[in-house]
């Protein structure tokens, strides 16, 4: 060690001073904090977006995954193609189909994960101080990317149809007249995280309008998309437009996360510098992952298998809906036509992430909404999640929630907004989804 880091380091971390600068603005996720409370089995965790395993079947799947090494075991356990299986990418074609998209086999490049993509895409755009304009509030673990590239994260409004066009569109030209430059445009269009919200047919083709005139990519994060309750799904933005749209997939929301196999879908030169940075990340994606998801593809209907998960997770959501309605009446809520989440705003003068340690000692998990804002906005607002836990135990998460909320509320009343939480001056100007 040198003397100059030495100088600089503590007794806690004798390397702080080697650090590089990007690291300064890496956080925990509030969600992976609280993991370790939300697993315990008295605790009912409406926190984390896990889907409901379960209803796979599991025997015939580890009979697949056995046939799979023990027929192709040379190839499934041996490095492979930096862009992903060739098989696979065709498989995914036909996943993606659902949604409108029309694409070849060679613009799909295959991630360890939806999150490596968008690390990837971030990576090849994203300079120190470059502009990502990202919905407000957005998915907390695309924040943390983008703060790891040093990004400045600017938030446009979402509504009950989502992304505001109109907002969009003066964000974008208020920025170009700053001089700062706007790299990325970030949305997750389809049963929103965490707002729970979509954006409607006739925005689409609005928001595509306004980011090509300003010259801003946009990046589409849809794992949700095929789940929706009622409807089927919406046409992907890139099905409506190819060259300005970078797609993201994943099979952790429709199928299983573990394999951690997503993909991304991409315009040819833009596809190209993705396979070579995924290349100096990781090599090559698993080929075991992306072996057993193709044989689950082609061997078992898994457009059954998406459904099933669309039906289960409608019920759960009405058993949310109906659990707040009954228990939380003085909050306000949206009513999500499909994914994981519903994004629920506090009555007034309640700080959600302040509460959250006494919504522990009751024995219930959500995550608050500050996690969701780059600036930390969001206090007035929590995500519940109802994709893991089964209808009674929603019921009763909801109870204890409003148990708490009903006690932080006679604390506010007594002592003043912040009086006795610690803080929660900030209310954010969030939207009512409701």
């Amino acid at each position: 060690m040198t003397p100059s880091a030495a100088a600089a380091g503590t007794r806690l971390d004798p390397w702080l001073g080697s650090y590089a600068d990007r690291t300064h603005g890496m956080r925990a996720s509030e969600i992976r904090a609280l993991f370790a409370v939300a697993n315990r089995p008295e605790v009912v965790s409406l926190a984390g977006g896990m889907p409901f395993l379960e209803g796979l079947p599991l025997e015939e799947l580890a009979a697949l995954a056995s046939h799979v090494v023990a027929t192709r075991g040379l190839t499934s356990l041996q490095y492979g193609s930096g862009q992903g299986d060739e098989t696979l990418r065709e498989q995914i074609l036909d996943v993606m189909a659902l949604e409108g998209i029309r694409a070849h086999a060679d613009d799909v490049v295959v991630t360890t994960g939806s999150q490596q993509g968008l690390d990837l895409v971030t990576r090849i755009f994203v300079n120190p101080g470059d502009v990502v304009v990202a919905e407000a509030p957005s998915y907390v673990g695309a924040l943390g990317v983008f703060r790891a590239y040093q990004a400045d994260v600017v938030h446009v409004p979402i509504d009950a149809d989502g992304l505001v066009p109109e907002a969009l569109d003066e964000t974008l030209t208020q920025l170009a007249a700053a001089g700062r430059t706007v790299k990325l445009l970030y949305t997750v269009p389809n049963f929103h995280n965490p707002a729970g919200v979509s954006l409607s047919a006739a925005r689409r083709p609005r928001v595509l309008e306004i980011a090509r005139r300003h010259g801003v990519l946009v990046v589409e994060d849809n794992p949700y998309g095929l789940l929706g309750f009622d409807a089927p799904p919406r046409d992907a933005l890139r099905a409506l437009e190819e060259d300005g749209v970078v797609y993201l997939g994943s099979f952790s929301k429709t199928f299983a996360p573990g394999y951690r196999v997503g993909w991304v879908v991409a315009p040819h030169a833009v596809r190209e510098k993705l396979v070579l940075a995924s290349e100096s990340a990781i090599l090559c994606p698993s080929n075991a992952s992306q072996l057993a998801i193709s044989a689950y593809l082609q061997t078992f209907d898994w457009r059954g298998q998406v459904k099933s998960y669309g039906e289960q997770y409608r019920e759960r959501r009405d058993a949310m809906i109906s659990a707040l309605s009954e228990y939380l009446p003085s909050a306000s809520w949206n009513v999500p036509e499909g994914g994981f989440y519903t994004w629920v705003r506090l009555p007034d003068g309640l700080d959600s992430r302040d509460m959250l340690p006494r919504a522990v000692t009751a024995r219930v998990a959500y995550v608050p909404g500050t996690a969701f804002y780059y600036d930390g906005a969001g206090s007035d607002h929590l995500r519940l999640s109802f994709c893991y836990p089964t209808p009674e135990r929603i019921r009763e998460g909801v109870r204890r929630l409003a148990g708490v909320v009903s006690g932080e509320r006679e604390l506010v009343d007594l002592f003043g907004t912040g009086g006795v939480a610690g803080g929660g001056d900030v209310q954010a100007p969030s939207p009512d989804l409701s």
